[in-house]
This record gives structure tokens, sequence and C-alpha cells, in this order.
């Protein structure tokens, strides 16, 4: 598990897929399992709970990389919908009334038109921390996350492992305040080679 930055106060470390956030230490913030990237722990309980509130007051910009199924219709747009847990599948989320607030903005960084229908590799910026919320929201917009199996549906992700081992959603940049210091910090992290692998395949 690669270290990107360590001092006395945190460690910022790039979270393979596969692995619980809370399994790692302290963290004021977490990832999905199936999602790899940049994630800070925290080494002493002030720095915890600075960070922490940070998070709660999203004052944290975060931008995650991911490749949709399909052609967005826009070069960018935020989305904005409540999310609710499933109530057959507890496991999962879903847009609906009466859920938690959450919001998600994204960027086309890029399109492939083949093979058909194509897809679009985006910048997604979450503004609220929802449980799998950039997942719900993209499949909400009709443009499912590549290999996600929980919200692509059972026939589409046997298709996209043949391609994609693995969820395409990498956090790729975390910026929040030092807790002690006070200065604002960035950490970025590249896409993991498994990613790097499956854009490849795709064609202009």
């Amino acid at each position: 598990m690669r270290i990107i930055f360590e001092d006395e106060q945190m460690r910022v470390i790039d979270k393979p897929a596969g692995v619980v956030s809370e399994s790692l230490g302290r963290v004021a913030h977490r990832l999905d399992k199936d999602t790899s990237g940049v994630i800070v722990l925290a080494k002493t309980s002030g720095a915890y709970e600075n960070l922490k509130v940070q998070f709660l007051e999203r004052k944290v910009k975060k931008i995650y990389a991911a490749l949709v199924h399909g052609i967005m219709k826009s070069e960018a747009g935020i989305i904005s919908e409540p999310l609710v847990r499933n109530p057959k599948k507890g496991n999962k989320f879903l847009v609906g009334l009466g859920g938690r607030p959450a919001i998600t903005e994204w960027r086309v960084v890029r399109q492939y038109l083949n093979p058909k229908p194509g897809y679009s590799f985006l910048d997604v910026s979450p503004h609220t921390g929802r449980t799998h919320q950039i997942r719900v929201h993209l499949k909400h917009l009709g443009h499912q996350i590549v290999s996600d199996p929980l919200y692509g549906g059972r026939k589409l992700y046997r298709e996209d492992i043949k391609f994609c081992p693995r969820l395409f959603l990498h956090a790729r940049y975390l910026e929040f305040t030092h807790p002690v210091s006070g200065e604002r910090v960035q950490f970025e992290a590249g896409l993991p080679e498994e990613l790097a692998e499956a854009i490849k395949k795709l064609v202009d």
C-alpha cells in the first residue's frame, strides 16, 4: 500500500480496491471497499477530530475518476437528489423522497465512441459524503459506472469485467487544511494499473 505523505499528525495513502477503509486505522472519511485512491488517516486524536469536522462541514475537495457507460449529453453538470436505503436490498441505496441530501458534480474529461454505445471518462466531485453516492447518482442519470457489481446490473457487469476487472472508480485528488499547520494541502494518486489498462482497450 503506497504512502503518499506522512508526518506526526497524519498519513495519506493510496488505498487499493478491495481494502475496507476502517481496517486501515483512524479514518476521518471512508472510501467504498471497491473504490481505490487517496485516503487520509489521523495519527492523533486532535488530528482526527479536526479532519472529521472538515469532512462534515464540506471543507474538503474530492475528485474521483470514473468511467461510465454511454455518452453524456453535456460537458458538465450537477445532480442534487436525496438518497435512501433500498427497502428490498439493504446493502444498496437509491434516489428517493425523504432521503438524505446528496449533491454530486461531474465533468467530462474524455469520451470513447467505440465500442458502441460508447463510454465517458469523468471527473466527479461529491459535495456530500453519502454511502455509494457517486455510484447511485450516475446510475440515476442512466450512466452506470463500469464493472459495478451492485448498481451495474448482472448482465452489464458480466460484460464489463471482460475488459475491466474491478469497479472503475478512483479517488484521484484530495484537498483539505492540515490539522496543525493550517495550510491547505493537496494529494493525488494516478490511476491504478488495472484501470489504466482498461482505458487502453477503448477506441476513440
